[in-house]
């Protein structure tokens, strides 16, 4: 299995509901390491898992629509606690649809599946990985 890994990084802004979040609750920020890593079992044509400069504009578009916002404010994650876990899940379900779309151009046609990790800080990160 081949894989390649482009990394970028987003700061937020949201708070937590329920008591085991503890001071999270309030609004904090949060700066993370975002590396999303393809996958498949042959390269393609011109021996790339993925063109490294799609993958990672992608990565930054798909970034952008989140980075310097207060997600507690976004309709699309409204009553949801955006806990690190689920960020990384939402980054890889909008990254899965630019690969069905095209948008990683053609050679993307044969990746099997990727993975995208939220690091938070040094001592603690999330995954997320689907197929495509």
């Amino acid at each position: 299995m081949y894989s390649l890994t482009v990394r970028d990084h987003m700061m937020i802004a949201h708070s937590f509901r329920g008591e085991v979040f503890g001071p999270a609750q309030r609004l904090h920020g949060a700066t993370y390491v975002v590396d999303v890593t393809f996958f498949r079992r042959e390269l393609d044509a011109d021996n790339l898992v993925v063109d490294i400069g799609l993958a990672s504009q992608e990565l930054k578009d798909v970034l952008a629509a989140l980075n310097y916002r207060n997600l507690d404010d976004e309709p699309d994650f409204s009553g949801v606690n955006t806990s690190t876990e689920m960020l990384a899940a939402v980054v890889a379900d909008r990254l899965a649809a630019r690969v069905g779309s095209g948008a990683l151009g053609p050679g993307a046609a044969g990746l099997e599946r990727l993975s995208v990790t939220l690091r938070e800080s040094h001592v603690a990160r999330a995954t997320y990985e689907r197929p495509l």
